[in-house]
């Protein structure tokens, strides 16, 4: 296995013997045969495009297909062996209705008849032999500017997954997917070719985002301002972590008139703020930071916990019995969910002794997405007009538990009382429960959301900038960004197609990007590496 898509990657340069998620080789080397295998589909797809021909099961399928590959999403063999044979199988659907139509099937890339060993075993060997990353190129930083491409594909792939279960589809987040995939086995390409790429995911992410936040507003409503409670009631309880809202809503609906109280994890906090969910009377409150946490948390809660979209690293073997994963999110050993039926968590949380007392540990603000914030639009650009506002940080991204990650606690603390801090993603979990204060009555730290809602604060910078006439990077506005997978480089590759500079990423830069590549960034989106939140304050504040 070679393995370097997250930011925790052994020695900062790959995992090569055991992935410090969790996945072993076995399981890095499906996924890539998976991937390869979908490539393969992808040819004929793409083709068919040509001559009108669209199969919706196969677009979704390879939506899935890429977002099982993520870091923390699917450990699981038997799943992998599963898809990489469905990849085949719509891949040979594909060509015959190309075929059919006059189309070209000639392709000379082995993706194009590669044929499945018929175990696991021997899959894991064909995955191994492809070695697939340090094979996507011979030239370094095309390689490094193909994985740049490949994983925000990932990230990508994740959200047009959320949005397609909410009923929000384009037909274009597909077709790109295609050519991408068919674009990492071409040879020959530019810098260039392969930067425009990535621009392009950029763009394709951006209306991905678009789709899923308005699947998840028309569907639940817009977020409001909520509180949420930190502690714990008495009472038998569920945890459920990831992000998919459609998840959350059936547990709810099934869970109704149970006894039972529904805590969130992770990034399912935002959920609390959406009207359709919090109208549940058992929707109770948060429980736990994020997962770097998770080994600590998860043995004292005591009840179920239900994955929806990312997985933890291994469970340890003292909880792994109720631990139930659902959608995507696999792992050797935990009951998997199927159909959206959690009558097994259910019946777990029933037979499990659940809190025996209450507890408070304080609460914290949720639900500042766009329509929150720009109904107070005016009063933040008197604000700022009346000197009462300095600065905006927009502190947000990924969480994990590689050495560093207090750099953005400190500087969250150490922001001047004049300034404001936007938040979101699974990266706030450092400083969430901080009280701040506020300026003028609105909070000085708003929590936008989850990774997905940089939509949210997209919008929000963007009416700013129009609210003042000038360019978003004219704004006293400043990013500060924490990466760990993959949906992280989607959102970053979307930040630079729309022009954002000055980008401050941490708490180190990725290790598939090459230091001439990396130059290219810094020279067209004066991009940079966190120092100290003394020294990026002091640099940032003086400008």
């Amino acid at each position: 296995m070679f393995c370097n898509q997250c930011e925790q990657t052994v020695k900062g340069t790959g995992c090569d013997k055991l992935g410090v998620c969790g996945k072993n080789s076995e399981v890095a080397d499906l996924q890539d045969l998976l991937l390869h295998a979908v490539q393969g589909l992808a040819l004929f797809a793409e083709e068919g495009r040509k001559l009108g021909i669209v199969d919706e099961a196969a677009d979704h399928f390879t939506m899935e297909a890429i977002f099982s590959t993520l870091t923390n999403v699917d450990f699981d063999p038997a799943r992998f062996q599963e898809m990489i044979n469905r990849a085949v199988e719509l891949r040979e659907a594909m060509k015959a209705k190309v075929a059919a139509a006059g189309g070209r099937t000639d392709f000379s890339e082995s993706a194009a008849s590669f044929v499945p060993a018929g175990d696991i075993a021997g899959l894991a060997a064909q995955g191994a032999a492809l070695d697939f990353i340090r094979n996507l190129d011979s030239d370094e930083n095309i390689r490094s500017l193909k994985q740049t491409l490949l994983y925000g594909l990932k990230g990508i792939a994740a959200y047009a997954d959320h949005a397609w279960i909410l009923g929000q589809k384009d037909d274009a987040i597909a077709g790109f997917i295609y050519e991408a995939l068919v674009a990492l086995m071409a040879k020959g390409l530019s810098v260039n070719d392969c930067v425009g790429a990535a621009l392009k995911a950029g763009e394709i992410n951006l209306r991905t985002m678009e789709l899923l936040d308005a699947g998840n507003t028309g569907t639940y409503g817009h977020p409001t301002p909520t509180k949420v409670p930190l502690g714990a009631k008495k009472g038998k309880c569920i945890l459920i972590s990831g992000h998919d809202l459609k998840d959350l809503q059936l547990l709810l609906e099934q869970s109704a008139g149970k006894g039972i109280n529904i805590y969130t994890h992770g990034e399912m906090l935002p959920a609390h703020a959406y009207p359709e969910l919090k109208k549940h009377p058992h929707f109770y409150g948060h429980f736990g930071t994020a997962w770097q946490n998770q080994h600590k948390e998860f043995p004292n809660f005591p009840g179920p916990v239900l994955f929806t979209t990312n997985c933890i690293q291994k469970p340890q073997e003292s909880y792994k019995d109720r631990i139930f994963t659902n959608g995507l999110v696999g792992w050797p050993g935990c009951t998997h969910i199927r159909n959206k039926d959690y009558t097994p968590v259910i019946d777990k949380a029933l037979a499990m002794e659940g809190f025996t007392e209450g507890t408070d540990k304080g609460s914290v603000m949720v639900g500042f997405g766009r329509n929150t914030v720009l109904s107070v639009a005016d009063k933040v650009i008197d604000g700022v007009k009346s000197k009462a506002i300095r600065h905006f940080f927009l502190v947000g991204g990924c969480d994990g538990a590689k050495p560093g990650r207090d750099y953005y606690t400190r500087f969250v603390e150490q922001v001047p009382r004049d300034c404001m801090v936007l938040t979101l993603a699974c990266g706030k979990f450092r400083f969430f429960d901080k009280d701040l204060g506020d300026i003028g009555g609105i909070p000085r730290l708003l929590d936008v959301g989850q990774c997905n809602d940089a939509y949210s604060a997209i919008k929000i910078a963007s009416a700013l900038a129009e609210a003042f006439g000038c360019g978003v990077n004219d704004l006293p506005l400043s990013m500060i960004l924490s990466w760990y997978e993959q949906k992280a480089v989607a959102i970053l590759l979307t930040l630079l197609y729309l022009g954002i500079k000055d980008i401050r990423l941490g708490p180190s830069l990725p290790a598939f990007i090459t230091p001439a590549v990396l130059q290219v960034l810094v020279d067209n989106f004066a991009i940079k590496p966190i120092s100290t939140p003394e020294q990026d304050l002091a640099t940032i504040l003086a400008a």
